[in-house]
């Protein structure tokens, strides 16, 4: 027996679907599809979140000693004037971060390796490219997701039948993380 469903595609296709489904499921919380690709995209969404949970407190905090540029009252950088040019003033600031364990930046290249980028736009500033925000979708995984399902064997996912679709009679689902 196959270890999954062709679903009528052509291997690059399918895996772009699939890949697509799951960054919207991990993204929104839910989506409606059909049945047979809610199996499909259950099967790998369920497998990243217990990679996750697997992987959710293997890190190291490190302090580093880091320059950050000063800013003034407005948000700008401060300038001055060394030997006739105009140079950023930054200080040294101590800041703590998560320093990934070998087992956990595996994890994270894997999902990496499945998951799509996705940029959010803050409704505030809508129609700005500058205020579009890349989603660090293994960190929201292991810091979001994963605290949700520490003290659950698998079953990460729900599929509820809406009914058949219009167009072809397809059976549609509504895939959703419990």
């Amino acid at each position: 027996m196959a270890k999954h469903k062709k679903l009528g595609m052509t291997t690059p296709q399918r895996m772009a679907l699939l890949r697509n489904q799951v960054t919207a499921l991990l993204h929104n919380g839910k989506i409606i599809t059909t049945e047979a690709r809610a199996k499909e995209v259950r099967k790998i969404a369920e497998g990243l979140i217990a990679m996750a949970v697997r992987e959710k407190d293997n890190f190291d905090e490190v302090t580093i000693q880091a320059k950050v540029a000063r800013k003034d009252k407005d948000g700008k950088r401060v300038k001055e004037v060394i030997d006739g040019k105009r140079r950023t003033v930054y200080d040294t600031v101590e800041k703590t971060i998560k320093k990934d364990r070998p087992s956990r930046l595996h994890a994270r290249r894997q999902m990496l390796k499945i998951l799509y980028p996705v940029k959010v736009v803050p409704k505030e500033g809508a129609g700005r490219k500058r205020n579009t925000v890349q989603v660090d979708f293994p960190a929201k995984l292991f810091d979001e997701i994963a605290p949700k399902y520490v003290g659950r064997n698998g079953g990460y996912t729900r599929i509820i039948k809406i009914g058949p679709r219009k167009g072809d009679a397809a059976m549609e689902v509504l895939l959703e993380l419990v």
